[in-house]
């Protein structure tokens, strides 16, 4: 049973700091870390390998740095890792994103894609939806419990809602995104890491694809961040001690002043 998980590195969301003049995220001298609803999605990775005997790539987009999220997977005990990563995928949004994992993931032709139900860096959880279209295969989101067939044909999952859990069985492959209620990553052994110093990451060029270029990176990107602030502090409210129907009028008489009714 071949598996993908899909990752990404992230700054670290509690060292997050926003430039005042470009108001873009500072990441220089921000530490990152593996992308932690990814972390979860590789976790699962291995559960099923292990159990099922398969076998598990992780891939992400991104900078050279990002090889040390893959050294992290590699050392949990994923098998393989790729890094797709290249100037022309720079400014990619989720759709642009998407549709270059696509290129790199359809070729390897997996049973099983687990992704992050999403990155805490943007939190738009778009990503894994637009590549399972992009792949033309089913998608499954908000996972919190999976189960493989014995036959290894069918996956039977345990769906979040508003209201519950739903469950659901698919035929494989599929794609899925899941939460991290649905188990508990394990810590890299100090044998996986030095086993994964040994492993090579294989590194996916722009001419490695054979893609429409006005699809990659910022051109084939139709949303764009124009800006990101900080929120403004909230004011202190106002307490008021009254009978009901005295507090009542003081609460329209503010509204009223302050013109918010």
């Amino acid at each position: 049973m071949k598996i993908i998980a899909c990752i990404k590195q992230v700054p670290e969301i509690s060292e997050v700091m926003i430039d005042p003049k470009t108001h873009t995220l500072k990441r220089e001298g921000v530490p990152s870390i593996l992308n932690p609803f990814d972390e979860n999605a590789v976790e699962e990775g291995l559960r099923i390998k292990e159990e099922y005997s398969g076998e598990l790539i992780v891939i992400t987009m991104g900078p050279s740095q990002a090889e040390e999220a893959l050294k992290r997977c590699l050392a949990m005990g994923a098998d393989e890792a790729i890094l797709i990563s290249d100037k022309t995928f720079a400014g990619s949004d989720t759709l642009a994103t998407a549709y270059t994992l696509s290129l790199v993931i359809k070729p390897l032709k997996p049973d099983l894609i687990i992704c992050g139900k999403q990155a805490i860096d943007g939190d738009t959880a778009q990503v894994g939806p637009e590549l399972a279209e992009q792949l033309g295969i089913p998608q499954i989101t908000y996972v919190k419990k999976v189960e493989i067939s014995e036959d290894k044909k069918n996956i039977i999952l345990h769906k979040e809602t508003d209201d519950g859990y739903e469950i659901i069985q698919c035929k494989l492959p599929v794609l899925i995104t899941v939460l991290k209620i649905l188990n508990e990553p394990r810590y890299p052994s100090i044998r996986g890491i030095l086993a994964a110093k040994k492993k090579e990451i294989k590194v996916v060029k722009a001419d490695d694809l054979k893609a429409k270029l006005s699809f990659l990176g910022a051109d084939g990107s139709p949303t764009q961040v124009v800006n990101i602030f900080t929120p403004q502090p909230h004011q202190k409210g106002r307490l008021i001690k009254l009978e009901p129907k005295d507090a009542a009028k003081e609460i329209v008489n503010f509204l009223q002043r302050e013109k918010i009714f």
